[in-house]
């Protein structure tokens, strides 16, 4: 999700650009140059991980998918780097962020030293955030046996995020398009999916505010099926290799240039990040699974979404039902006990809430878990979200919003030291019968503007593991209860402490006079399908 909050002096600002750019002529992007597909590796029975999957394979379950939940952040980070560690033959990391932070050179830095140990390497970043980092990116590019492709690129690269948006809005119905993958294959045996971008806030590693998010670690048969779908995106007209996009500068830069300040970079990360001896659900660190040949997983037939790269050019009403977005609605409807839905970002537009209501109508119970206004990051998709709320409390949905104080205090689901917390997990459960998780939000952005990526688990174990540990956690030690006020015309929200009487406000907590004010401000000028 983006927008561009503009202020004063930004606005003057953006008048300076423009007229600029009307002086040089718009951006485009140079010739796409011809580029050689290639495909997932099949041949891996040999590799380690491959090995490490078959042993801990029970026999009855040999020719069936394996799960693990990844809560905990720096859990889910250690796993891509245990992977990325043991991998033997090839790597495919497909992202919507790949942050120039601690974490974000920590993981390329993992990616460089597997390419120098013969692995092949495929990195596919989306352009939105890549374009400032093009030095980062092409000195990864520079080492042997790696491949850098950056999806959907915008025309122009110069600057700062703001000025590549504003240069580039003569192209905005392509650019207002992005990739949101995020996948991650090791040796075509294991894959790590879900909603953690590669950044410090989705590990616990920011000092100011830290995501309570959802991965899925996979094995077996969806695996290929994940890696199937990493290909289409990395042969698709969409992609660019990085060189061709960079600054002519770079251009003329040697290799070794590049590796050197590549490695000048990432040397400033850290060694490690450190996780504890067993996670939230009791589980050791996959590393040590690993190497020990006891992997925890929940066996289980599943299916995977996923948009085509195509989604770029627009989806039209009759191609709706096979996005990620139609296709989990499909399941929605299929609900006859009841549905639990964790979006931090949620907008239901007046077809979910028709579908909500028809839902609760028919005895169906509808639960959901977004963020609180103090606890979101994107504030003008929490007030379109909140122009439904009185109607979905009407209409019988149990709606509940994670606070950024009272989740953070909890620990439950994370250490966020001083930090606040913020819900970005992307997660249903369906009848008690199926599990999605996935890159989605329930917004207009991920059903019509971005791709996205999702699994549907068929599992009971996992099923009860989501509902115990992220969905009650978050309700009972991080939560605001809304219910309706006695006039049924106002709402209230109700912060429960398990030690003492619950706390009801008639007025939102934790909204700020000054966010108001600018949500006040803004709000007009952003339709709901930009959000």
């Amino acid at each position: 999700m983006f927008y561009v909050t503009v202020s004063g002096a930004a606005m003057r600002l953006m008048i300076g650009w423009l007229s600029a750019l009307l002086v040089s002529g718009c951006a485009g992007l140079p010739p796409r140059p011809p580029m050689p597909a290639s495909q997932a590796l099949s041949e891996v029975a040999d590799t380690r991980l491959a090995r490490i999957l078959e042993g801990a394979t029970p026999a009855e379950k040999i020719g069936m998918s394996g799960f693990r939940l990844l809560l905990e952040g720096e859990f889910a980070f250690n796993a891509r780097i245990a992977l990325a560690r043991r991998a033997e033959k090839s790597i495919d990391a497909q992202y919507y962020l790949v942050q120039n932070d601690d974490i974000g050179r920590q993981f390329l830095r993992e990616l460089r030293d597997a390419a120098e140990r013969g692995v092949r390497v495929r990195l596919l970043v989306d352009d939105l955030y890549a374009g400032g980092e093009d030095e980062l990116f092409a000195g990864l590019a520079a080492y042997p046996n790696v491949e850098v492709r950056v999806f959907n690129p915008l025309p122009f690269r110069g600057g700062g995020f703001t000025t590549r948006l504003l240069l580039s809005a003569h192209q905005f119905d392509r650019i207002n398009h992005r990739m949101h993958n995020k996948l991650f294959v090791a040796d075509n045996s294991f894959a790590v999916s879900g909603g953690r971008n590669i950044a410090s806030e989705y590990f616990m590693r920011s000092a100011t505010a830290n995501f309570i998010d959802l991965d899925v670690l996979s094995s077996g048969p969806v695996v290929r099926e994940l890696s199937s779908v990493f290909d289409g995106y990395w042969n698709s007209e969409h992609v660019f290799p990085i060189m061709s996009l960079v600054s002519p500068v770079l251009v003329r830069e040697t290799s070794d240039a590049l590796r050197a300040r590549f490695d000048e970079l990432v040397h400033e990360a850290a060694p490690a990040v450190l996780e504890r001896e067993r996670d939230v659900l009791g589980n050791t660190p996959v590393a040590q699974q690993l190497d020990s040949g006891t992997l925890t997983q929940a066996f289980a037939p599943a299916q995977v979404f996923a948009d085509t790269p195509d989604k770029v050019a627009g989806v039209s009403a009759a191609r709706f039902d096979k996005t990620v977005t139609g296709q989990t609605l499909a399941l929605f409807a299929t609900a006859r006990e009841g549905v639990e839905i964790v979006s931090p970002y949620f907008i239901p537009g007046p077809m979910g809430l028709a579908m909500m209501q028809r839902a609760t109508t028919a005895g169906g119970r509808v639960t959901l878990v977004t963020n609180s206004i103090g606890a979101t990051d994107e504030p003008l998709v929490h007030d379109h979200y909140a122009r439904y709320r009185l109607e979905m409390l009407k209409a019988g949905v149990h709606i509940y919003e994670v606070s950024a104080t009272l989740s953070s205090r909890s620990g439950r689901l994370g250490n966020f030291g001083r930090s606040t917390g913020r819900l970005h997990a992307k997660a249903a459960v369906i009848d008690q019968r199926l599990l999605f998780v996935g890159s989605m939000n329930l917004d207009a952005r991920s059903a019509r503007a971005n791709t996205e990526i999702g699994l549907v688990i068929e599992s009971p174990e996992l099923i009860r593991t989501a509902s115990t540990t992220l969905f009650r956690n978050l309700l009972a030690s991080g939560a605001y209860e809304l219910r309706l006020a006695p006039d049924r015309e106002h709402i209230e929200w109700v912060e429960t402490h398990p030690e003492g009487p619950s706390v009801v406000h008639e007025r939102e907590p934790e909204s700020a006079w000054l966010l108001r004010m600018k949500l006040w401000l803004l709000a007009p000028f952003v339709g709901e399908e930009l959000l």
